[in-house]
């Protein structure tokens, strides 16, 4: 039996779609967690300075959509095909491009031109993608490729309440499509067993990573 290790900090971000997919399989991992005054220590020792890495067996692993194609290839949950695995691979990567909006419009940026950004950001930005996504979901019976659970939805569900937390919005809202499908996800036995039982976290310093 292989041994998970999950490094990251002390709330979902980034980690917890691996986290998801973890639960979905039923692979036991220990979660390890760290907290704003303990991260500084702990960088230096990270592969590229960056987290969330996966340990399986000693060996340390980035990248963390690379770490969900690989764990969503194990559940089967990555396309039955090649066609379908390139649909699943372009909605993840569209959820990174989403996510870089948000580093480079309100993370990233000087005091002065923040508020700018924002109403970038607020106005054109987020409408742009998340419509799309909800007309994506809409089109393919409730779920992102072939009217079908795969990756990109439990991606999805995992993160888009870290999206909202960074925009200070509700990004789901007047989104029922996009909404049924978190619900779906949620509902999953594994995944709702994992949100029942995960640690309480604070969002309140993820802008500094």
């Amino acid at each position: 039996m292989a041994v998970y290790k999950l490094t990251y900090l002390n709330l979902p971000a980034l980690a917890e779609p691996i986290r998801f997919l973890l639960s979905y399989l039923e692979i036991d991992f220990e979660d390890i967690r760290y907290e704003r005054e303990e991260w500084p220590s702990v960088k230096p020792t990270m592969p590229f300075g960056k987290i969330p890495v996966l340990e399986i067996d000693g060996k340390v692993l980035n990248q963390s959509t690379a770490l969900c194609r690989y764990l969503s290839k194990k559940a089967g949950l990555a396309g039955s095909d090649d066609w379908e695995s390139l649909l699943i691979d372009i909605t993840l990567d569209n959820f990174n491009d989403f996510r870089e909006a948000f580093r480079t419009h309100i993370i990233f940026v000087s005091e002065e031109s923040k508020a700018e950004k924002y109403v970038t950001l607020i106005n054109e930005i987020i409408p742009l993608y998340m419509n799309k996504f909800e007309n994506i979901v809409s089109e393919n019976d409730g779920y992102f490729v072939n009217g079908k659970l795969s990756c990109a939805d439990i991606y999805f569900a995992a993160i888009i309440d870290f999206f909202s937390y960074l925009g200070k919005v509700d990004l789901l809202e007047n989104r029922p499509k996009l909404q049924a499908l978190k619900k779906k996800i949620y509902e999953i036995p594994q995944i709702k067993s994992w949100i029942a039982k995960r640690p309480a976290f604070s969002y309140a310093w993820s802008n500094d990573n």
